[in-house]
């Protein structure tokens, strides 16, 4: 196959991984809730204790008719719409993505504006790191775009988790701010830290890949095999790239604290709310990790004697470095997000201060 039949391939792959994606989330969800049937809120007057799943039942469908008021839809309309025309200038998105990003922030907006702070520092940092000393990228890089101009696929891939987490989010407790407290809402908070972990995973891995490549001194290593290879290669890791990674995921979780503390009044009342800083830099340094695992298996990776650069397409001027031409980095982003989403919180419950 050519290039262009390779690319068409991977867009089919990854529209169909979304499609599976949304199924799996909603069975984890499902999971969720029966878990927090036993965990959750204090079960209201007269609802007998061997009933949990009717409250549960009951309790999902008051957050979901709960209403938005009218300044909160005009925010979650313009304010988005004023960012994606900006970052559409900017070329930070191209068309395709632009018409993607509209859903997902108003989404995310809608149902909490600490996602949305969460969602507009991963989305400003990663843009500007990566237009960050662009002319010295493309020379590394044989699919760097100028400005970093993300597509729809890039959007979704990156976003897409977080925003079903969102719309469930929504459906749980309805639009609004709450903190992170398992005792009291265990399936919201666990909501919250995964929508946080999936976003601090996909900031971690971009923070990765815009700073180590131009800042390492050092060659790359593989993630399985730890031996040196040309700056590029999927799997590659460096020092200074995890340090990246764990501090894109760190901002990611230093914006959702502060904005909790802006928005909540009551937090006084609730569970320790400082963890969820730490929980991003975690969520990053794993997340980038994981995806360097999964792109040193998964991914094709060649050097191209031709153009003298790393490649993700095999041809007969190429020499194979690692991996299987199985997945493509939006598809490997994908993946990382989600499993960092579902196994994350899951372990923050048990560690989380009460």
């Amino acid at each position: 196959m050519d290039r262009e039949d390779v690319d068409y391939v991977n867009m089919m792959a990854d529209i169909l991984l979304l499609c599976a994606t949304l199924a799996l989330s909603l069975f984890f969800w499902v999971v969720s809730l029966s878990i927090s049937s036993y965990y959750g809120e204090p079960r209201p007057a007269g609802l007998k204790e061997a009933n949990p799943t009717s409250h549960r039942f009951l309790h999902v469908l008051k957050g979901t008719l709960q209403p938005a008021s009218p300044w909160r839809w005009l925010f979650s309309i313009l304010v988005p719409l004023v960012l994606t025309i900006r970052a559409l200038k900017r070329r930070s998105l191209d068309w395709t993505g632009a018409l993607a990003a509209l859903p997902v922030g108003f989404v995310m907006t809608m149902a909490n504006y600490s996602f949305f702070a969460t969602l507009l520092t991963f989305f400003v940092t990663s843009s500007r790191l990566t237009r960050w000393r662009g002319a010295q990228k493309k020379k590394m890089d044989s699919e760097y775009k100028e400005g970093g101009q993300r597509s729809w696929v890039q959007v979704f891939c990156n976003g897409g988790v977080a925003t079903e987490l969102a719309l469930l989010y929504m459906m749980e407790v309805g639009p609004g701010e709450i903190p992170i407290d398992f005792s009291k809402q265990y399936s919201a908070s666990w909501l919250c830290l995964a929508l946080l972990g999936a976003l601090a995973c996909s900031a971690g891995d971009t923070w990765a890949s815009a700073v180590g490549p131009v800042l390492s001194q050092s060659k790359p290593r593989l993630i399985t095999t730890w031996q040196e290879v040309p700056a590029g290669t999927n799997g590659g890791v460096t020092p200074v790239g995890l340090v990246a990674s764990f501090l894109g995921g760190l901002a990611v979780g230093v914006a959702y604290f502060a904005s909790q503390l802006l928005l909540l009044s009551d937090l006084h009342r609730a569970d320790p709310q400082w963890p969820l800083m730490v929980y991003g830099g975690v969520a990053g340094l794993s997340g980038s990790m994981l995806d360097s695992f999964l792109g040193a298996h998964l991914q094709y990776s060649g050097f191209d004697s031709s153009t003298g650069m790393v490649v993700n397409y095999e041809s007969a001027s190429t020499r194979r470095i690692c991996g299987k031409p199985i997945l493509d980095n939006n598809a490997v982003n994908l993946f990382s997000s989600l499993l960092v989403a579902l196994v994350l919180p899951g372990l923050a419950w048990g560690f989380w201060p009460r």
